[in-house]
């Protein structure tokens, strides 16, 4: 049965004069004469039996159906110009994957890896979505999430990568102006929103004493915490695998032990095994895998 749908042409003259609150400047924005527009709303008001504008002198104004029906046909355009513009962005010669992740575990840790995965498969693109939180993997149109183990991935293939283990890291600067001496409880202490305990289980779980371990600023992200542990702001518990540079240049001190007490293991998802997933899926995975084992 053919769909009860209007014509392209029609939403988007409609959809423009909408947001103009004008027929001239959407046929201005659409390269269109002014007349055009207007037969094509009017089109669209004799498909759907419902007037979109009132038509007051010269002038147009939304009715409350149209103003609703705009809302509604913006979003299915928008969407629709994303799905075209991916796929006009695929390469004419290979594939492409997309893959969900924590991040900062992609800015900090898989992003500065991808050129090894490039030089291996140069015909795969891989495009990567941030997600904070578990999801439904099937349906979410993600080829693999790179997360935490989680009770949302029941029913998926989880394969762990690395343990992320938190260690107390600030800059030189910060030990220089208090003193090399200076105790961590004497030290401003950052923390991570979405953990507010941690400070408390590292305290408790090496043996040092703080005053108060609530105290301090409060950041979203990792990657929020280590720009403020290098400005000097104060010292953060963030994982050891996204500060190793920053270590090792001396840009980050760590002069406290690591929190063993304190880990999450991230986790490379898929929606069904490695073996029978499509080959450029099966590639990264077994890149992934590869470069997890090296470290």
């Amino acid at each position: 049965m053919a769909r009860k749908i209007p014509s392209n042409s029609a939403l988007q003259a409609f959809e423009a004069a909408a947001r103009h609150g004008s027929f001239a400047r959407a046929a201005e924005e659409l390269a269109r004469t002014e007349g055009a527009v207007s037969r094509q709303i009017g089109r669209l008001e004799s498909f759907l039996g419902v007037t979109l504008f009132e038509r007051i002198g010269n002038r147009v104004r939304l009715a409350p159906n149209g103003a609703r029906y705009a809302t509604q046909v913006r979003e299915v355009l928008d969407r629709l110009e994303r799905d075209s513009l991916y796929l006009m962005g695929q390469p004419v010669e290979g594939a492409s994957i997309d893959i969900a992740a924590s991040p900062t575990f992609a800015t900090r840790w898989l992003i500065p890896r991808l050129k090894h995965f490039q030089t291996r498969h140069p015909n795969i693109t891989v495009h990567i979505a941030e997600r904070m939180a578990p999801f439904l993997l099937a349906g979410s149109g993600f080829d693999a999430a790179i997360h935490f183990e989680h009770p949302a991935w029941a029913g998926m293939h989880v394969h762990p990568l690395l343990e992320e283990v938190l260690v107390p890291v600030c800059s030189p600067a910060l030990l220089a102006d208090v003193g090399a001496s200076a105790s961590l409880d004497a030290l401003p202490r950052l923390h991570r929103r979405q953990n507010p305990d941690a400070w408390q289980t590292y305290a408790q779980e090496v043996g040092i004493a703080l005053t108060n371990s609530a105290v301090g600023a409060r950041y979203d992200l990792h990657a929020m915490l280590i720009e403020a542990a290098l400005a000097g702001l104060g010292v953060a518990l963030v994982p050891r695998l996204y500060v190793g540079t920053e270590l090792e240049q001396g840009r980050l001190v760590a002069p406290w032990p690591d929190a063993r007490g304190i880990t999450k293991t991230f986790c490379l998802v898929l929606p069904e095994p490695i073996e029978l997933s499509p080959q450029p899926v099966r590639a990264f995975a077994n890149w992934m895998l590869d470069e997890a084992r090296a470290l």
